[in-house]
C-alpha cells in the first residue's frame, strides 16, 4: 500500500472545509492529551515539587497581595482573602493560556513543517495545559473556604457555567494571539505586560461592588472583569452571579472564539512559509 499523498497548494485566504476539519481535529483529540502531558512533563510538572510549585506560587502571590491591602489600607477580613485567591487562581488559568498559547505555533515550528494536521492543536494544547494547572488549585481552594469558615452553598454550583465560560475565553484568546504572534514576534515580549495590567484592571485585588459607577462603566472594556466578578459572587459569597454579568462574559468569549478562530483558520496555511 502506497504511502499518502500530500498535495501543497498555493495559499489563499479563506476557511478550510469545516466539516472535515473539525473531524480532523477531533480524531486527533487522544494527540492532543498526550502532547499536553509531554509538555507538563519537560516543565517538571510529573514531580511532586512541581505540582506542589502550581499551588505554591499563586497562594504566595496572592498572600503578598494580601499583606499589601492590610498595610495600604489598615485592615480586612478573612472573606477578602478567600475572594483574592479564588479570583487568582482563575487569572491563572486566562494568563498560563495566554502565555502558553503565544509561542504555540512558533515554537511547533518543525512539527509544523514536516507533518500535515490541523495547526489549532497546538494553541488547544496549551489551554489544555493551563486547565491541568488550574484543577490542583480547586483542591486548594476548597480547603481554605474550610479553615476560613465560609459556609457552603448551592448557589456556588454556578462556577461550572462559569468555568465552562473561562475556558471558551481562554481558548479564544490561545487562538488569536497564536496567530498574530506568527506575523508580529514583539507580542510575546509584550504579553508580561498585558498581563499584569489585566491583573490590575480585574476585581482581584478588590471587588466589583468597591468601585464606583463611573469608573465600574470603564470595565465594559475589560473581557475579564464581569467573569471574574460572577467567580467571586458565586464562589466567595454564595450568591447568584448578576444577569448581565453572565451574559456580558458569554458575549466576550463568543466573540472573541469566533474571530480569533476565523482568523486563524483562514491564514493557518500559510504559517509554513512565516515560519
Amino acid at each position: 500500500m502506497s504511502a499518502p499523498l500530500q498535495v501543497y497548494e498555493p495559499f489563499r485566504a479563506g476557511l478550510p472545509p469545516l466539516g472535515r476539519y473539525w473531524k480532523s481535529l477531533w480524531s486527533r483529540r487522544t494527540f492532543i492529551a498526550e502532547y499536553s502531558r509531554s509538555e507538563l512533563r519537560e516543565q517538571h510538572f510529573d514531580s511532586v515539587f512541581g505540582q506542589m510549585w502550581l499551588v505554591l506560587n499563586p497562594l504566595l502571590l496572592s498572600a503578598v497581595y494580601y499583606l499589601l491591602i492590610v498595610i495600604i489600607q489598615g485592615t480586612s477580613d478573612s472573606t477578602r482573602y478567600v475572594h483574592l485567591t479564588s479570583t487568582l487562581f482563575l487569572f491563572y488559568l486566562l494568563s498560563n493560556s495566554l502565555t502558553g498559547g503565544v509561542k504555540s505555533i512558533t515554537a511547533g515550528q518543525r512539527l509544523i513543517l514536516n507533518t500535515a494536521f490541523p495547526r489549532i492543536m497546538l494553541p488547544i494544547s496549551a489551554v489544555v495545559i493551563a486547565l491541568f494547572k488550574f484543577f490542583p488549585t480547586l483542591v486548594v481552594f476548597v480547603v481554605i473556604r474550610i479553615v476560613v469558615g465560609l459556609p457552603f452553598a448551592w448557589e456556588m454550583l454556578w462556577a461550572i457555567p462559569i468555568l465552562a465560560i473561562a475556558i471558551l475565553l481562554a481558548l479564544g484568546l490561545a487562538i488569536t494571539i497564536s496567530c498574530i504572534n506568527v506575523y508580529f514576534r514583539d507580542i510575546a515580549s509584550f504579553l508580561p505586560y498585558l498581563t499584569r495590567t489585566l491583573l490590575y484592571l480585574s476585581p482581584i485585588l478588590y471587588e466589583a461592588s468597591a468601585l464606583k459607577d463611573n469608573i465600574r462603566s470603564l470595565e465594559a472594556f475589560n473581557p475579564l472583569f464581569p467573569l471574574l466578578d460572577s467567580w467571586s459572587r458565586a464562589l466567595v459569597h454564595g450568591q447568584t452571579p448578576q444577569a448581565g454579568s453572565m451574559w456580558q462574559s458569554l458575549a466576550w468569549a463568543l466573540g472573541i472564539f469566533i474571530i480569533g478562530s476565523y482568523f486563524f483558520l483562514s491564514r493557518e496555511r500559510e504559517f509554513a512559509v512565516r515560519l
